[in-house]
């Protein structure tokens, strides 16, 4: 019996990453779905891609974050997402449901940046000077070992930050100027043909749903159809390594409502692959009267299976690099659900927008640099009738806002809608938006905890060299060129672990890179130069 078929594979982490894999081990690399188990602390599975109903008093829905994807990037995701069937009709795959939904909702912002005064900004002029250009093509030309682990804000001059271009690229990605040069680099280069429509949006590419909805569930349905189990409410507390150099997993530790729940041996045959940190990790909830909390305590396990495996050997990276600093990768977000379609109606009226059209709207001059997204209705798939959604998030939640005097961190949900109501300046409306709305917000210590300024080694490889029978995934592994803090990431980390520790005969699709694109590459630099 060939070994595919007699090894049992453990999936450490319920994320699309663990998703992923269990999909390609059963779709490509011949392995039985009933020997491959996924092992979740939470739940429910999709990790940072989510969709659910609040976790409050109040209810209501809620998305942590925002998700968007690409065309030309994703190309791992969409070799996934091609053999998946959509919940609706197992026919049509989630790719081609996507592919459509986009030609019938094309996204393209007409009020991306508003101005302090409540007027449009016309953010098609990028604002870039020469020196910004200059210092744009001096950190794409450095090796990433000589920027090392140098801030942005260590390569460009105080104006390049007052441009339109960094407002709108910020926001889209949400980089702040302490984050790390060398991922800063590597966005530009992955996403350079995102330059002249950056303004529009027009690149960006949703589901029907949410990401939860309209990803996560099809492909875990998918999965259970195909035997693969996943047992919730299971932390991996820790790992035992052996032989020479830590380089074969012969033991998981296991705990359940916070006490130990047994092991699990490794066979010869039998693999790990373990996701590394989480973006999502101690997220709190808020709603209209009540203040997230901002958990400082790692109570959540994803961070501390990292730092107990990371002791068993040197290339296993180093997690207090991206979890150390909580002031510098924390943001908040919130979801507004309302029995009124006033506010979307007239956010319509105000930016010429219909609802999934104007993808990410900017306060450029708030003090919370406070952004919101109007979805297409229903956003959920469970979304009660004249139910309406909108969500949005701020990078600066320890500041005073500008019609609210309390830093984000320190307000209720009723607070954060009403800096929200004061940067719309709909008046006429206010009392009916708030009589009407339920607001759920959302405090995750570790939202960018991805672009914290690192080196090479500070980031474990997916397969260590000479790892017999485990791996690592999710944002926190070192791919060469990729981009993290994107689905893709996630999927093609698990791409490499499958294919390289079950010989999958089948080629990884190559990174995408707009520079190596004559066209895509001309195009950018005409946008710049403007």
């Amino acid at each position: 019996m060939p070994a595919s078929k007699r090894s049992k594979v453990h999936l450490v982490g319920g994320g699309i990453a663990s998703l992923a894999a269990a999909a390609f081990l059963v779709r490509d690399a011949g392995v039985p779905g009933e020997n491959v188990r996924i092992l979740e602390q939470s739940p429910v599975a999709g990790g940072s891609l989510d969709g659910a109903p609040a976790p409050t008093r109040e209810g209501g829905h809620v998305t942590r974050g925002g998700r968007m994807f690409e065309d030309e990037h994703d190309v791992c995701l969409w070799n996934l997402l091609e053999t998946i069937p959509t919940l609706d009709d197992p026919a049509v795959s989630v790719r081609q449901e996507i592919r459509a939904f986009n030609i019938e909702h094309p996204t393209h912002a007409r009020a991306r940046l508003i101005n302090g005064d409540r007027t449009i900004a016309d953010a098609s002029r990028l604002g870039l000077d020469a020196r910004d250009r200059a210092d744009m093509t001096r950190l794409l030309a450095l090796p990433e070992r000589l920027i090392g682990a140098r801030r942005i804000d260590d390569f460009f001059q105080p104006h390049f930050f007052t441009t339109p271009f960094w407002c709108m690229w910020r926001t889209t990605f949400a980089f702040q100027t302490w984050h790390s040069a060398v991922e800063l680099k590597r966005y530009f280069l992955a996403f350079v043909q995102e330059f002249d429509r950056i303004h529009t949006l027009s690149g960006v590419r949703r589901g029907r749903y949410n990401p939860y909805d309209s990803v996560v569930r099809p492909l875990q349905e998918w999965l259970t159809a195909r035997g693969v189990r996943t047992d919730f409410g299971v932390t991996v507390a820790d790992a035992d390594f052996s032989g020479p150099a830590a380089r074969r997993l012969s033991r998981l530790h296991l705990e359940r409502d916070g006490a130990g729940a047994g092991t699990i041996e490794l066979g010869e045959d039998d693999y790990a692959f373990l996701t590394l940190g989480s973006m999502t990790a101690d997220t709190a909830y808020g709603d209209d009267t009540t203040v997230p909390e901002l958990v400082r305590d790692k109570r959540d396990g994803s961070w501390r299976l990292w730092e107990s495996i990371a002791k068993n050997a040197p290339d296993f990276g180093r997690p207090h690099v991206f979890c150390g600093n909580i002031d510098e990768t924390k943001w908040e977000s919130f979801t507004l659900t309302m029995t009124s379609g006033v506010l979307l109606d007239r956010i319509q009226e105000y930016t010429g927008n219909v609802p999934g059209e104007g993808a990410l709207m900017t306060w450029k001059d708030s003090r919370w640099l406070l952004s919101v997204v109007v979805p297409v209705q229903p956003h959920f798939r469970d979304q009660e009738e004249n139910t309406y959604t909108l969500w949005g998030y701020a990078l600066f939640g320890d500041v005073p806002g500008d019609h609210v005097p309390k830093k984000m961190d320190d307000c209720t949900g009723a607070e954060v809608l009403d800096e929200l109501l004061g940067h719309l300046g709909f008046d006429d409306i206010a009392d009916e938006v708030r009589e009407t709305t339920r607001v759920t917000t959302v405090q995750m210590p570790y939202a960018d905890a991805q672009f914290q300024r690192r080196v090479a080694a500070d980031r474990p490889l997916v397969v260590p060299d000479g790892a017999r029978n485990f791996a690592f995934l999710g944002q926190f592994v070192e791919i060469p060129e990729d981009v993290v803090r994107t689905a893709e990431y996630s999927v093609r980390s698990a791409m490499i672990a499958v294919y390289h520790h079950f010989d999958v005969d089948k080629e990884i699709p190559p990174t995408y890179h707009g520079l190596s694109d004559p066209e895509v590459a001309w195009s950018a630099l005409r946008t710049a130069l403007a």
